[in-house]
């Protein structure tokens, strides 16, 4: 939590560019601690663009991003890791000859490999980690190894989770799991970012949602408004 209880993350007017190519312009965007907050837009919206500013991957032209009350718009990305951001990316990205517990140990290589007490908070959100943690990754479903990577990013201690499109390539019914999962996580304490292209069932969980287009903040607000204004979902949300 920053110093002054003020936001954890905060992205003020941030120009981000890919060469000549301005893809964020002007973005500003807050999560409090102990949040829910989802980023929702299509396509080349620019949310991915969003992720690697927050990250660190890539550094804005202008504007800043502070993180726990720091500036931190010039620092590294394990730095930001350090200070207590995590991500679980996109298509999870899991070490598949890998186990489940040498997958969960990469998690915390930063805190020396985890302590039990890491472990145990893991197991007790996903006690079906602790059932297969002999077993391969690459072995598991898509539900079962969405479960591991969050488990591989709590190992980090994070204070903000990052998920880049948690249900990309998730059959309907493991999205629905997916999402009860990450409100679980939520409920333990952990900020949580969502950036996602399915509204509804984003905005189902949320507390506030941002909507995206072509690097522009187009909408922002309680995640019950934004879902129930049909306008809103017809122009941005496709619904």
């Amino acid at each position: 939590m920053s110093a002054n209880g003020g936001p954890l993350l905060r992205l003020d007017a941030v120009d981000t560019f890919y060469g000549p190519i301005h893809i964020l312009q002007g973005l500003t965007l807050e999560v409090y601690p102990g949040e829910l907050v989802c980023l929702l837009g299509g396509n080349a919206s620019g949310k991915s663009t969003t992720l690697k500013t927050i990250l660190g991957i890539v550094h804005p032209r202008n504007g800043s991003v502070r993180f726990g009350g720091e500036d931190v718009t010039k620092r590294s990305t394990s730095y930001r890791i350090r200070k207590g951001m995590a991500i679980v990316p996109e298509n999870r990205r899991l070490f598949g000859p890998m186990t489940v517990l040498e997958n969960l140990q990469m998690g915390a290589y930063l805190h020396g490999g985890g302590t039990k007490e890491d472990f145990d908070r893991v197991y007790t959100l996903f006690p079906l980690l602790y059932e297969r943690r002999a077993q391969l990754a690459g072995t598991l479903s898509g539900g079962e190894q969405q479960m591991v990577a969050m488990g591989r990013a709590l190992m980090a201690k994070p204070q903000l989770l990052l998920m880049d499109e948690p249900s990309m390539g998730l059959a309907p019914i493991l999205v629905e799991r997916s999402f009860e999962i990450i409100e679980q996580v939520n409920d333990a304490g952990v900020a949580m970012l969502v950036v996602e292209q399915n509204a509804n069932v984003s905005l189902s969980i949320a507390d506030r949602g941002y909507v995206l287009s072509t690097g522009r903040l187009v909408l922002e607000g309680k995640a019950a408004d934004l879902r129930e204004d049909e306008d809103l979902r017809k122009a941005y949300l496709g619904r």
